[in-house]
């Protein structure tokens, strides 16, 4: 049931977010907007309030806000229409209504943030010198430390922190080391031997390889209570993380350092979403600020169909001074749909190979 709510709470109003981006400023620009959706496909209810339908359809993986003049097979219009056509407004304020969807998007999730560190607080890492995690098969395992345990001296020297554990590790030249534990209420002693691995960043990609034995630093976070002028600022730094970690997560693709087969659709975004909620509403916040950031960027590509796509043949108009042929707009739209649709029977395979492969 956590599934399904946080998936609808989650996408629904990521998808609303978006789409009230490309409304407000086609409202902005007098632009007429004919139906303004969440969802696709068949109209499950709908009103109408002034020139707009507003509409609820029955598939929800997306959304869309129909405007007049939009399509190539509309822009003959009537020159007593001309003033309310999306065809027929400049360049730059088609420019505009195109891209704010996906910047909505990306202020969403900052806004996100900004009241979620004035709620809570901004978090802060604390410093420890307790095992959070111990790998299988590591030097730790075969020693027998433990997620738990505290190291309070290596080698007769007391340990303040994790940055003396990795340093002395890591200057061992693989010679055993005596480690001195806490354990609950006992104090232990263990030899274990640092081994030469691999230190992987995020992407599985090997940065450099040193003397570990295979422990990570147990989470230690407190939320420090900040004003409005510091929560700015650190849902701004979150945010660009975030949208830095996208582009770059795009771009291993591409150079297929991420395997195709990592790629997930709804489905695993319904799981996730149910995980994130089942952990608490602040793990939901931070999964949907994520997943935010990654519609945005998802929808700047330069794909037709997508946002993207309308951006560079607007480019390319404003260049020419004069849009792109009728024809080379629609089959770049038929091409974009055949991606488009290409790229979601393949995500929805993943996502059922890991159910049915788990």
């Amino acid at each position: 049931m956590n599934t399904v709510v946080s998936f609808i709470i989650v996408l629904g109003l990521l998808i609303f977010v978006h789409e009230l981006g490309h409304f407000l400023f086609a409202k902005l620009f007098k632009v007429k907007v004919l139906k303004f959706s969440l969802g696709f496909g068949p109209k499950v209810i709908g009103r109408t309030y002034g020139d707009t339908e507003y509409l609820i359809s029955a598939f929800p993986l997306g959304g869309y806000v129909k405007m007049f003049g939009e399509n190539p097979d509309e822009q003959d219009v009537v020159s007593d229409d001309q003033h309310g056509s999306f065809a027929h407004k400049s360049v730059w304020k088609r420019f505009f209504i195109v891209l704010a969807g996906p910047v909505f998007n990306l202020l969403f999730a900052m806004v996100l943030f900004i009241g979620l560190f004035i709620a809570v607080g901004v978090p802060d890492s604390q410093d420890t010198a307790t095992i959070g995690q111990v790998s299988e098969k590591s030097p730790a395992a075969e020693a027998g430390l433990m997620a738990g345990d505290t190291i309070e001296q290596i080698n007769g020297r007391p340990v303040t922190g994790w940055i003396d554990i990795l340093n002395s590790v890591k200057e061992s030249g693989g010679e055993a080391l005596t480690l001195q534990l806490k354990r609950g209420t006992e104090q232990i002693h263990i030899v274990v031997v640092p081994a030469i691995d691999s230190v992987k960043n995020v992407f599985g990609e090997v940065t450099e390889k040193r003397y570990m034995i295979g422990v990570v630093k147990a989470e230690a976070l407190v939320y420090e209570r900040v004003g409005v002028i510091k929560a700015i600022q650190a849902a701004s730094a979150q945010t660009w993380m975030y949208i830095s970690l996208t582009v770059l997560g795009f771009v291993k693709i591409i150079q297929q350092v991420i395997p195709m087969s990592e790629l997930g659709g709804p489905i695993l975004i319904a799981q996730i979403a149910g995980q994130q909620l089942a952990a608490g509403w602040i793990h939901l916040v931070y999964f949907m600020g994520l997943l935010s950031v990654n519609l945005g960027i998802l929808n700047l590509l330069p794909i037709p169909v997508l946002d993207g796509g309308h951006l560079v043949f607007l480019g390319v108009e404003a260049v020419r001074r004069k849009p792109l042929s009728e024809r080379v707009q629609i089959v770049s739209q038929q091409i974009g749909m055949l991606l488009l649709g290409s790229l979601m029977i393949f995500v929805f395979y993943n996502d059922l190979f890991r159910i049915f492969t788990k």
